[in-house]
């Protein structure tokens, strides 16, 4: 019998290969399904995404938008701002320059003519007291303690006696007290305290106190406060209590401090009339000498409120409370321009009191 030959390639074999290649075949459309469908699932999540970011990148231009805007809106006012503050820092310059110039001009003639009038009275009151000592009796001989010499002898005051034990003058020695218009208080606080100081209406004041002291008799005791925002005698360490009339050499004194202080800051009356409460015991006479309604209060306004008259009013009302019966208060008033009111409500307070209120002529005294 013939031996069968020997064939590889034979139909089991083939089975064989057909097989394995049916099976790749069918693991291939099996990943190519699956990879067609993550790819589709991740194709929305990143079509998802993609919108999101768009989304935000619209709403970050929308308020770039908003900012650029805002930001030449704010550009915009800071060159109008620093338009105004040149013209500001112009008219003031110029304002500067022009009080400079009238300060250089009038202010040297003022000066002047003080020195003038103070050597005029200097050598007034040599010969008042040359001629005092020849023709006065010996019955007038110590009645008053100190003189006072005005220009052409006008020592006057209708209405006014210093009568009583104790006598208290109050100063008001606020900024307004510099001049007798806004314009020329605002021109005097820009000079230096010394010019401000020599200003005719302060001036005037400190010769007016000086007069009222020298009314004051032996026996009598006597104190002199000043008063703007806060109140404080003016002879230091006699807070609350009486000087005693002696020599004339406390009176002196008290008058020399006042013509060291320079008129500044508000008026408060209620701290000046509460200095008559401070005092024990109480004065039988007050002289107060002002120039119109106070622009504080008890205490000094913590904002910045516009002190217009009615406020003024309402100051002035709470500081007339503080005076206690039987106390005259005498007003002697220097007003100011636009202050028309004060007037009457002076004269009210002197009235209620048992005082007098006078305005005196600016030659006085």
């Amino acid at each position: 019998m013939a031996r069968r030959r020997f064939n590889v390639f034979n139909l089991a074999f083939l089975d064989v290969m057909s097989c394995g290649l049916g099976a790749v075949v069918l693991f291939y459309m099996i990943i190519n399904a699956q990879v067609a469908v993550r790819a589709k699932d991740m194709n929305v999540e990143l079509l998802a995404e993609t919108n999101r970011i768009e989304e935000e990148i619209l709403a970050g231009r929308k308020n770039l938008i908003v900012k650029r805007n805002s930001l030449e809106e704010k550009e915009s006012e800071r060159v109008k701002v620093e338009g105004a503050a040149r013209s500001i820092q112009e008219m003031l310059e110029q304002l500067l320059a022009e009080l400079a110039e009238y300060e250089n001009s009038s202010l040297a003639n003022t000066e002047s003519v003080e020195d003038l009038r103070a050597d005029i009275e200097r050598l007034e009151q040599a010969k008042k007291r040359l001629s005092a000592s020849s023709v006065e009796s010996a019955d007038d001989e110590g009645r008053q303690i100190r003189s006072f010499v005005g220009e052409g002898n006008r020592q006057y005051l209708t209405g006014m006696k210093m009568g009583g034990k104790r006598v208290l003058i109050l100063v008001d020695t606020s900024a307004s007290m510099l001049g007798r218009t806004y314009v020329n208080v605002l021109r005097f606080r820009a000079l230096p305290e010394e010019r401000r100081r020599k200003a005719p209406k302060w001036q005037q004041v400190v010769r007016s106190v000086d007069w009222l002291t020298t009314q004051i008799k032996p026996g009598m005791k006597f104190q002199v406060y000043g008063f703007n925002e806060s109140a404080s005698s003016l002879v230091p360490g006699t807070e609350g209590g009486w000087i005693d009339v002696s020599d004339g050499s406390r009176i002196s004194r008290a008058i020399a401090s006042l013509r060291r202080v320079t008129p500044e800051k508000g008026s408060s009356l209620y701290a000046g009339l509460n200095t008559i409460n401070a005092l024990e015991p109480p004065p039988d006479n007050v002289f107060l000498l002002t120039d119109g309604l106070p622009t504080q209060g008890k205490v000094a306004p913590t904002e910045s409120i516009p002190v217009n008259e009615r406020r003024r009013i309402e100051y002035f009302t709470k500081a007339m409370r503080l005076v206690p019966r039987r106390v005259p208060i005498n007003v002697l008033l220097y007003p100011m321009d636009g202050d028309p009111n004060a007037a009457g409500y002076f004269w009210n307070l002197a009235s209620r009191t048992g005082g007098s209120m006078q305005t005196p002529s600016r030659d006085w005294p």
